[in-house]
């Protein structure tokens, strides 16, 4: 960690030491730092890059181009076809795993829950239970359309994901898991509506409304666990980081979808919006910070065209904002270290231990 005046100097501002102590303490630190060993720091390397682009490949490849070979060959064949792949990838796994490649374990161990939900199709097809789905055909039709029938699927690569994190300690496998949990926001919505006899297909009328609120709250369910997941494990890996992606994906284009048009929801949704900006800035996840963004620019361009068009009035108050916003930031910069330490203060010891770890 690398300390600067400044640092000691805001501290000094809050009332966390004399201002006379700032010199004698930032030559102490620098000279015990100096002395300190240096550990090795992470770098996401070129060999990084092809540890993932060749296990994406690989995961792909497993999941659906394989399939159109094997469907041919019938779903007794994919199903034992799958079930070795990923016995064999489990034992890949473990193998790189002894041997100090945790990159490259936590690839395999991902292949093998990306299997789970084929070996669970292919099982489905051997027993029957999905002789009249439209949607059921082809594997691949996984990825593409929205059938409450997948939910067996994605229970069992739930399952999976957490036998195989139990195993082996790797962020990587939230990324699966997170994928899956936002599939199943999305067929989540048809299931309770085929139970509950709408008519008029899943996107229209009510049917549609009950989608997006049932995507909402489960996007927001999957930020809650995100952020408590956060709290447990921020003294080591991220584990919360693809749960946070997929839950704000699933959170904010329901979101995005829901409304009136009228000015009122366009406000709120604003509003919601620079909260999700906020929310990033605290917890130093930029993710926040750029679906919040996004949603700002959205509002703010349609406003402008909807609304004001043609209007220098708008043009020049939206430029006047964004110098106060500049302004702000310059201001905050200055003040940040001793008005985050006052906020901070009153915060609980766990979450003002995750939001000084600054995760991005």
């Amino acid at each position: 960690m690398k300390l600067k005046r400044e640092d000691l100097q805001a501290a000094a501002d809050a009332g966390l030491l004399e201002p006379v102590q700032i010199d004698g303490l930032l030559d102490f630190l620098g000279r015990r730092l100096a002395l300190a060993p240096h550990p090795s720091v992470a770098r996401f390397s070129g060999t990084h890059v092809l540890y993932y682009f060749g296990g994406m490949l690989a995961i792909g490849a497993a999941t659906v181009f394989a399939t159109l070979a094997l469907e041919a060959a019938g779903m007794k064949a994919l199903l034992l076809v799958s079930l070795l792949y990923a016995a064999a990838a489990v034992a890949v796994a473990a193998w790189m795993e002894k041997r100090g490649h945790a990159i490259p374990a936590g690839i395999f161990a991902v292949l093998a829950v990306a299997l789970a939900p084929l070996a669970t199709f292919a099982l489905q097809h051997v027993l029957g239970f999905w002789a009249d789905g439209i949607n059921a055909q082809h594997y691949r039709d996984y990825h593409r359309y929205i059938d409450w029938r997948w939910l067996v699927m994605e229970l069992a690569t739930l399952a999976a994901g957490a036998a195989m994190l139990a195993r082996f300690r790797t962020p990587f496998l939230m990324m699966p898991i997170a994928v899956t949990l936002w599939y199943m926001g999305m067929d989540l919505g048809p299931a309770l509506i085929t139970q509950a006899g709408e008519s008029g297909g899943w996107f229209s009328g009510r049917a549609w409304e009950l989608r997006k609120m049932i995507s909402l709250v489960f996007g927001m369910a999957m930020l809650l666990l995100a952020f408590l997941i956060d709290l447990r494990t921020r003294h080591g890996r991220d584990y919360a980081y693809w749960l946070y992606l997929f839950g704000l994906m699933t959170f904010w284009g329901a979101l995005s979808l829901m409304g009136s048009g009228q000015l009122a929801g366009k406000l709120v949704y604003l509003g919601i919006n620079v909260v999700l900006v906020f929310t990033g800035a605290l917890l130093g996840r930029r993710m926040f910070a750029v679906f919040g963004g996004i949603g700002i620019a959205l509002v703010l361009g349609d406003l402008s065209w909807n609304m004001f068009k043609n209007s220098i009035a708008f043009v020049l108050a939206l430029s006047l904002l964004g110098f106060a916003l500049i302004g702000l930031g310059l201001w905050w910069s200055r003040h940040e270290a001793a008005l985050a330490a006052r906020l901070r203060a009153r915060l609980p010891a766990q979450v003002r231990e995750l939001l000084e770890t600054g995760r991005t």
